[in-house]
């Protein structure tokens, strides 16, 4: 089976429904990863089911998140079942209570398999290109050392994290970093695999 604009438009549909984060839409979010999907972001590695759970303590903290998703570049796998999606993504964070904020530029790396005629994401990782610092009301002090234990790309929305009790536990991927690298290559591969069952 090929792929088809109507599958391309499902896959979109898949990213960007993130908007169900940003709105507290629990259920709905959930909705968009298989039952054994798993997630790799700066603040949680695990089951995508439980980052739901994590994503609702976290709407109810002083950290706030919105995020500008564009369309992906999609590739597909020769039976057209399943496909390997990048996503452009900006988060937009700020933790009321510092009057602290970012803007982080990132890239979503999704493995996405349709099963039972519906797409769902198996797998999502991110790679960041890079953050800034925003000040919502004026400038304000913050721990500056603090915010270099993270590699430039996105340590202000590290710093952020870490600040509102979400702690950054390892390095994540980067621009054009050996992990990127991997991250797509094995995306590519798990691809191919399909291609030659």
């Amino acid at each position: 089976m090929t792929a088809t604009l109507q599958d391309r438009q499902d896959i979109t549909d898949l990213m960007t429904g993130w908007i169900h984060r940003d709105l507290g839409e629990w259920d709905r979010l959930r909705d968009l990863f298989h039952p054994q999907a798993r997630i790799e972001i700066t603040w949680f590695e695990g089951l995508a089911s439980d980052f739901v759970d994590a994503s609702a303590r976290m709407g109810t903290s002083d950290f706030r998140t919105k995020h500008i998703i564009t369309a992906p570049s999609v590739t597909f796998s020769a039976d057209g079942d399943r496909a390997v999606s990048e996503t452009n993504a900006i988060i937009i964070g700020e933790n009321t209570r510092l009057g602290l904020g970012c803007n982080g530029h990132n890239r979503f790396i999704d493995r996405v398999e349709r099963r039972d005629g519906t797409w769902r994401i198996l797998d999502r990782k991110s790679v960041y290109d890079f953050a800034s610092f925003t000040f919502p009301l004026g400038p304000v002090d913050f721990d500056h050392e603090a915010a270099r234990r993270a590699p430039r790309e996105y340590a202000a929305l590290a710093y952020l994290l870490d600040a509102s009790g979400f702690p950054v536990r390892r390095v994540f991927a980067t621009k054009g970093s050996e992990q990127e690298k991997n991250i797509k290559q094995s995306a590519l591969d798990w691809l191919d695999d399909q291609n030659q069952a």
